[in-house]
C-alpha cells in the first residue's frame, strides 16, 4: 500500500489530528451501546428445577402403598356387623388401589410425553442432542447449512506512538452492529507492536509504514472480527520482529490470520469447513505473482474443507487504479500482480469466494463460473494514514451468505464514507452502490458484471 495515502513527501507522517487544535481526536463518542447477549434467555424459570423427582409416582405403586382400611372407633356388635363392616372395608380397598393405579398410570403416560429436562429425562436429552448433531451434519454434508461473513477493506490505525487517544478501537467502535456474522474478516495493514520500523530509509520518497500497540488485536476481536489477512506491503513495516509481534497479538486475542507462505487457515462455522487462504504480491507473503503456487495451494485446502475462501491484495493504488483491467498491474515501479488472472485461476482451482483489498479505493464485482469476486472494498479505517478524497473516502462492507457448497446463497453492502482523521460512518448517499454498479458495468459488462440493487443487496447471476 504506497498511493491514495495523504502523506507529505519526505515520507514523515503528519502529527495526530486535532480538531481543536490541541486536544487528541475522540471518535466513537455517543455511540449506541450493543446489545449485550443472553438477556431474556430461560434461566432459573426453565424446566428442570420443577421436574418430577422425590415426588413423582412410583414409590407408592399399587400394592405396597395401598391406605389401610380404617379401623371403626367402637367394636362390631354382631358377626353380620363385623361382616358388613368388613365388606365394606374390602371394597374401599379395592376401590382406592382402582384409583391410585389409574392416577400412576396417567402420570407415567404424561412423563413419558412431556420428556422434561432434568435428570429423569437424561436418555431423552441425550438422544436429542445426538438426533440434532446428526442433522446438522446432514445439512452440511447436503449443502443446506449455510454460514453469513462479512468482509471490509484496509485498515490501519496509526503510526508508531501516532495513535488515538481513546485507542485504536475507537476508530471502528461505531460500525460493531454492521460486522456481526458468523464470519467477520479484515485486510490488517499493519504491523501489531511498539517496534522501531525499519521498512523506509530517512530519505525515501513514496515509502509508507504502519505500527500499532499490540492491544489493538483485542479491540478488533471485542468490535466482532474473528480473523484478518495479512497479505500485504506492510507485513515487515517493523521487519521480521514486528511480524512476529503481530502474530503473537493476534493469537493472544483469539483472532485467527491468513497470508503467511504457504499457510492454510482451518475454521468451523454452522458445522461448515471452511479454510481462509490470503495472498499479495511479495515474496514474504503468500505470493500472487506466482499464480500456479497459488492455485496449488487452493486445491490442498479444498482436499480438506467444504468451502474455500480467497484474500487478495492486488492492485496499484489510489484513484487512477479503480477500474480492473487485463494484464500485471504496475505502480511505483512494482508489479502488483494479475488481478484477472490470479482470481479466475484461485476459482478454478476450487475457490468459492474472492474479496479483494489494496488500491484504497473501491472496485468493481464480477461473477466467475458462479462465484462473486469483490476485487477492492476500500478503506476500512485508518488515523491520519489514507486519503480522503472523492474516491478514496467512500468505502461499504461486503456480506455474503454461502452454503456448505460454496454456493451464493445470498449478499449485500453496506455503504460507507470515511471522516477525518480515517473514521468509517455510515454514508446516507449510498455512494459506495453507485460507484460499484458503475465499475462492474465497465469493466465487466457481458462477461459477469454484478448488479446491486438500490437498497445494497447484490442481485444473484
Amino acid at each position: 500500500m504506497t498511493s491514495g495515502i495523504s502523506v507529505p513527501a519526505n515520507s514523515e507522517y503528519p502529527p495526530a489530528r486535532r480538531p481543536d487544535g490541541s486536544g487528541q481526536f475522540k471518535p466513537g463518542q455517543g455511540q449506541p451501546a450493543a446489545r449485550q447477549p443472553g438477556q431474556g434467555q430461560l434461566g432459573h424459570g426453565q424446566l428442570g428445577h420443577g421436574q418430577l423427582g422425590h415426588g413423582q409416582l412410583g414409590h407408592g405403586q399399587p400394592g405396597d402403598s395401598q391406605p389401610r382400611p380404617r379401623q371403626s372407633h367402637r367394636a362390631a356388635s354382631t358377626t353380620g356387623q363385623g361382616r358388613l363392616s368388613s365388606s365394606r372395608h374390602a371394597l374401599l380397598s379395592v376401590s382406592i388401589v382402582l384409583v391410585v393405579a389409574a392416577i400412576g398410570g396417567w402420570a407415567l403416560v404424561a412423563t413419558k410425553a412431556k420428556a422434561p429436562g432434568g435428570p429423569p429425562a437424561a436418555a431423552a436429552s441425550a438422544s436429542s442432542k445426538q438426533g440434532g448433531s446428526h442433522r446438522a451434519a446432514s445439512a452440511s454434508a447436503n449443502g443446506a447449512a449455510t454460514f453469513s461473513l462479512a468482509w471490509v477493506g484496509d485498515m490501519t490505525f496509526g503510526t508508531l506512538n501516532e495513535w488515538p487517544a481513546d485507542g485504536t478501537g475507537s476508530l471502528i467502535a461505531g460500525m460493531k452492529p454492521y460486522l456481526r456474522s458468523d464470519l467477520t474478516i479484515g485486510n490488517l495493514e499493519t504491523a501489531l507492536g511498539d517496534l522501531p520500523m525499519s521498512k523506509c530509509s530517512p530519505d525515501e520518497k513514496d515509502c509508507y509504514q504502519f505500527e500499532a500497540p499490540t492491544y489493538t488485536a483485542k479491540d478488533l476481536k471485542r468490535d466482532g472480527f474473528a480473523a484478518v489477512n495479512v497479505a500485504n506491503n506492510h507485513t515487515l513495516d517493523a521487519g521480521p520482529a514486528g511480524e512476529a509481534s503481530t502474530d503473537r497479538a493476534l493469537r493472544a486475542a483469539g483472532l485467527r490470520w491468513a497470508g503467511r507462505p504457504g499457510q492454510i487457515t482451518y475454521l468451523t462455522r454452522n458445522g461448515i469447513k471452511i479454510a481462509l487462504l490470503g495472498f499479495a504480491p511479495w515474496s514474504y507473503d503468500a505470493d500472487a505473482l506466482d499464480i500456479p503456487a497459488a492455485e496449488a495451494l487452493v486445491r490442498k485446502a479444498k482436499q480438506h474443507a467444504q468451502v474455500v475462501i480467497v484474500m487478495e491484495h492486488l492492485g496499484g493504488e489510489g484513484d487512477d487504479y479503480r477500474h480492473v483491467k487485463p494484464g500485471e498491474e504496475y505502480f511505483l515501479g512494482q508489479d502488483r500482480g494479475n488481478s484477472i488472472a490470479f482470481t479466475h485461476g484461485v476459482i478454478d482451482a476450487g475457490a468459492d469466494l474472492v474479496m479483494g483489498s489494496g488500491p484504497h479505493v473501491l472496485r468493481g464485482f464480477q461473477w466467475y463460473r458462479g462465484h462473486l469476486i469483490a476485487y477492492s472494498l476500500g478503506n476500512f479505517c485508518g488515523y491520519d494514514t489514507l486519503g480522503l478524497d472523492a474516491y478514496t473516502s467512500v468505502s461499504a462492507i461486503l456480506h455474503v451468505t454461502l452454503n456448505a457448497k460454496g454456493q451464493f446463497v445470498k449478499g449485500s453492502i453496506t455503504p460507507l464514507r470515511l471522516a477525518a482523521p480515517g473514521v468509517p460512518e455510515r454514508d446516507p448517499d449510498r455512494t459506495a452502490v453507485s460507484y460499484i454498479n458503475s465499475l462492474s458495468r465497465q469493466d465487466f459488462s457481458g462477461n459477469g458484471v454484478v448488479r446491486i440493487s438500490a437498497a445494497g443487496t447484490i442481485e444473484k447471476h
